[in-house]
């Protein structure tokens, strides 16, 4: 079925108002819920011209740029805001679709892999009304879209309890990253400090291409960068590209087991993460590869220290472009940090994997739980 025939498209230009309200632009909102710190606050004489988005609690906002799962569900608190132009506004039509099913619909990787098929354009690629219409769905019958609804609410439930878990793993991390070796770049310890390029291998940047991927596990995998998080990737959001794009793609360097992919540009600016497996990998766009020196630098040694707030805020003093802020690969190898022992480092290395274990662990309770919730 046509996904075009599910829905009703809401929504409607900003009309004059007095006083101020809140901007959500699309970069406000991560993944599914609003990021208080990048609300704008705009009187309609002042707000951006993007700011011309007004919704209700009956529909739901999704991201039209290619790339990009940003899923909103309104309310009638969130429908109080002002919206980008850059979501749709959709709800779901009487007597096909509830709501719930519709909000899960948009964050799937089946929706999400035709939404980015479809998108046009010169450089922003993002889907329009066309490319909506091409879209095709399952559209389960109406009495067991609550029952359906209700499974993927615990899974989220669940998935959400986990990642705040994680936060606090991470947190862990780095509480004994400071206390080992103190920050990164102030260096209060008086550790030995060194360039980047003299502690790795080498240092690339990823191909200045958009990536063509497919809905078939091809056994060769792109990552996008937001999946990369604070010393770790979300595999699970992993997607797939042909061989050949892979091949065309990695020909300044393959990733390894042990790389530190870097984003460096965008709103995922400034975020390291270890890749900590052997597989079929390579860069999408906005990323760069660090290969650390065994004989130098540990990968979770050098992942936590350049997601450390100072790493990034002396990194962005050679930032390039204000509309879209840029690191340079030439600047992150001329970077010079702290460089401990490597005996030392790899003590921290051992304490990340116990903790690593720990979140394992974690997961495979939370995965129990939800077997027996849904039975």
């Amino acid at each position: 079925m046509r996904f075009i025939d599910c829905i009703n498209i809401t929504g409607e230009s900003c009309k004059a108002y007095d006083g101020n309200k809140e901007y959500i632009s699309t970069g406000a909102v991560d993944v599914d819920h609003i990021d208080q710190n990048q609300i704008e606050i705009v009187s309609y004489d002042s707000k951006p011209s993007r700011a011309n988005l007004i919704t209700n609690d009956r529909s739901i906002l999704f991201a039209k740029m290619q790339g990009t799962k940003k899923v909103l569900l309104i309310n009638q608190e969130l429908e109080k805001n002002i919206y980008s132009t850059g979501f749709f506004s959709v709800s779901p039509k009487n007597n096909v679709l509830n709501k719930k099913c519709l909000y899960h619909l948009l964050g799937s990787k089946t929706f999400l892999s035709q939404k980015d098929k479809y998108c046009s354009g010169a450089t922003q690629k993002a889907i329009t009304l066309e490319g909506l219409k091409k879209i095709e769905i399952t559209v389960p019958e109406l009495e067991k879209q609550d029952q359906i609804a209700k499974i993927l609410d615990t899974i989220k439930s669940i998935l959400e309890s986990y990642k705040k878990e994680l936060e606090n793993y991470d947190l862990l991390v780095r509480a004994r990253f400071v206390e080992m070796f103190g920050d990164p770049i102030l260096n209060e310890k008086g550790w030995p400090t060194k360039s980047l390029e003299n502690a790795c291998r080498i240092i690339v940047d990823c191909p200045h291409s958009t990536p063509s991927y497919t809905t078939e596990n091809t056994g060769f995998m792109c990552i996008r960068t937001s999946i990369v998080k604070k010393n770790r990737i979300m595999w699970d959001e992993i997607e797939y590209i042909s061989e050949n794009e892979y091949n065309r793609r990695i020909q300044r360097k393959k990733p390894e087991k042990g790389d530190v992919i870097y984003t460096r540009e965008g709103a995922v600016l400034g975020i390291a993460a270890v890749i900590d497996r052997d597989c079929n990998v390579a860069l999408g766009q906005r990323s760069m590869l660090l290969s650390p020196d065994c004989l130098q630098c540990t990968p979770e040694f050098l992942s936590t220290a350049m997601n450390c707030d100072t790493f990034l805020a002396n990194a962005l003093k050679g930032q390039s472009g204000s509309a879209s802020p840029h690191i340079n690969v030439g600047d992150i190898k001329a970077f010079k940090m702290i460089m401990p022992p490597v005996v030392q480092q790899k003590d921290f290395s051992t304490f990340v994997e116990q903790v690593d274990k720990s979140k394992y662990d974690a997961m495979y309770v939370d995965i129990n739980v939800l077997e027996y919730r849904c039975e």
